[in-house]
């Protein structure tokens, strides 16, 4: 069949090489000139001149990613070369938090907890029973749970130093809002699945570089068409198939972001279609910054968490100079943000000065996407993959168990191919 897939994030190209394997003639839409979507690269300059490649947002990938591992394979992207795997951790400056041994599930979670620094007997008791009720509840919870009500039993410190930044990175929603039901689905995936799941990847590339560069040309060898810098103006249903702009295609996936979707969706002038369109466009959204800084100095390790607060915003900082970047580079994370630019910013660095002991700081760049993903709340209703007949939708926000991420966004995309 002819398919039109609209979108060339993450989402849009594992559907466009998912199909493409499957036989299909594909032609891929996307407005924006570089690929990626809303994780992608963004070409910038350090204080000194020196070029550098950023991201659009600072992303960290776990090893429970099997789909988006698979995809990168499948375009000759090696993940043992782009990325650095490490234990799950989460420690900070002064050395205190956790950190989880490379053991079988759930020993290596016994093992990290135990070993946690800065916790108390209370803290690391209180977190035990907590987990063991989750296993034994099968990691489901009411609906309309939230994860700070999951967590009533756990004490101030292991709610702020695992909790919180455990939920805010996987949902960007925070805690009093998060939906406690996905985030104990994050968690049983991540932690007590698979071996080695809750393991970070970290970039060393750029985003470009890890997956949508290699993607076109694994495409355009294919024999698939991507054009980038078109914006699709409109969809309209035909008596067989679906017209793009004029173009025929048998079938058609919307896998842009939300907004978009439901723009085109309800012109389609279709039942189905303009009912779709009316739950999308009433997702709520979450932001996230990443403040890009240059340090006269390097971090000890590759990532940091950091105890963020009133004045104090950011819950990561990454060393992109450990992960192949220009020495000294730093990229502080916020996420759930909706601060202004500039105040974010300088309050970064404030936080940068008084927690990492860091004086000689220039800030290179502030990138903040509004609507990194949707606020990912109890009993959330999220669209389906079916908009109309031979009308689908693929992406983060559709209606799946993950939050939106990039492993939500491939098994999407994947999951909809196999209904063309």
């Amino acid at each position: 069949m002819k398919v039109a897939i609209v979108g060339a994030g993450w989402a849009g190209l594992a559907c466009a090489i998912e199909a493409t394997r499957g036989g299909h003639s594909v032609s891929v839409f996307e407005a924006a000139r570089t690929l990626g979507g809303r994780a992608r690269a963004l070409p910038a300059q350090m204080p000194d001149g020196q070029p550098v490649m950023l991201d659009n947002g600072q992303h960290i990938l776990i090893g429970a990613y099997a789909a988006t591992l698979a995809l990168m394979r499948t375009v000759g992207v090696d993940p043992e070369t782009v990325l650095l795997r490490l234990p799950l951790t989460l420690r900070f400056p002064d050395g205190g938090g956790l950190q989880v041994p490379r053991w079988p599930p759930p020993l290596d979670l016994l093992a990290g907890i135990v070993r946690a620094r800065g916790w108390s007997w209370r803290d690391k008791t209180a977190l035990l029973r907590t987990a063991i009720g989750w296993r034994a509840s099968g990691f489901r919870c009411e609906p309309g749970a939230t994860v700070a009500g999951l967590c009533g039993s756990l004490t101030p410190r292991v709610v702020s130093e695992l909790v919180e930044p455990l939920c805010v990175s996987a949902l960007n929603t925070r805690i009093e809002q998060a939906s406690g039901q996905v985030f104990l689905r994050v968690l049983h995936d991540a932690l007590f699945a698979e071996r080695g799941g809750a393991d970070l990847l970290l970039p060393r590339v750029d985003l470009g570089a890890l997956l949508p560069d290699a993607a076109a040309r694994w495409l355009g060898v294919q024999g698939a068409t991507v054009h980038a810098g078109t914006r699709v103006h409109a969809i309209v249903r035909r008596t067989i198939g679906w017209e793009i702009d004029g173009q025929h295609f048998d079938r058609a996936v919307l896998a842009c972001s939300p907004w978009e979707a439901a723009r085109l969706a309800a012109g389609a002038e279709h039942a189905d279609a303009t009912a779709w369109s009316r739950t999308a466009e009433a997702l709520q959204h979450e932001g996230i910054a990443t403040v890009y800084v240059a340090a006269n100095a390097s971090l000890p390790v590759p990532l940091l968490a950091l105890r963020s607060g009133i004045g104090a915003p950011a819950q990561f900082v990454f060393d992109r100079g450990r992960l192949g970047g220009p020495r000294g580079l730093l990229a502080f994370v916020v996420s759930a943000s909706n601060e202004a630019r500039d105040a974010l910013q300088g309050q970064v660095l404030a936080q940068a000065r008084q927690q990492l002991g860091l004086t000689d700081l220039c800030a290179v760049q502030t990138v903040v996407e509004r609507r990194a993903s949707f606020a990912c709340t109890p009993a959330l209703v999220r669209p389906g993959p079916r908009i109309a007949a031979g009308l689908l939708a693929c992406g983060d926000y559709v209606d799946g168990p993950y939050p939106s991420t990039i492993e939500g966004a491939v098994r999407s995309a994947i999951a909809v191919v196999q209904t063309l």
